[in-house]
């Protein structure tokens, strides 16, 4: 791991050393920022962003951590004794930070699992809406006469568009609470 506080982040980005920290935290499992402006942090995160692609998270529980939650890809919040602007700036709020290694673990799982199955759901939905149009096509001779009515056309996709993402945000568990916490590789499947 690396620790580094704010005096040396200053001498890092005005002396042009970006490249050679990124390099070192190349070599870290876990790179920790003490002791830094929010200007600070939220220039760790954009430097992270840009020059190595990837995907970044963001915690913090109070207004000086705001700019880095808002700077990250994925922002949360943790609602404490420092007021609530971390939390009104994230994607996600939580109320301890022992709360975050559910959030990641069991909610990102589930979260990927009713994406994909849900992606998958809207594409063959509209499939067969549409290839049910496209040979009724041939049946008028291509007249450009509508087959359904239009609020036959509204309800079916009101019903068809609503009632499955809220079934499968209820009730739709792969794999139990439990069990994504005591193996947390499963996370990685999910991806």
């Amino acid at each position: 791991g690396l620790v580094i506080d704010g005096q040396t982040l200053n001498i890092i980005f005005q002396g042009g050393l970006e490249e050679k920290f990124l390099a070192l935290t190349k070599h870290c499992r876990t790179v920790l920022c003490c002791r830094s402006t929010p200007l600070q942090k939220s220039m760790v995160v954009k430097l992270v962003r840009t020059q190595l692609k990837v995907m970044t998270l963001s915690i913090g529980d109070g207004a000086n951590d705001v700019s880095m939650i808002q700077a990250a890809d994925v922002g949360i919040g943790i609602s404490g004794q420092e007021g609530m602007q971390a939390v009104m700036a994230s994607d996600f709020a939580i109320s301890r930070f022992k709360h975050l290694k559910k959030l990641l673990l069991v909610h990102g799982h589930w979260c990927y699992a009713r994406l994909a199955k849900m992606v998958i759901y809207f594409f063959y939905k509209n499939v067969s809406y549409v290839n049910l149009l496209f040979w009724y096509q041939f049946f008028c001779g291509f007249s450009g006469s509508t087959m359904i009515d239009y609020w036959q056309m509204i309800f079916f996709n009101l019903f068809f568009t609503s009632m499955p993402p809220l079934l499968f945000g209820v009730l739709d568990r792969n794999v139990s609470a439990e069990i994504l916490l005591g193996l947390p590789e499963l996370y990685k499947n999910g991806q």
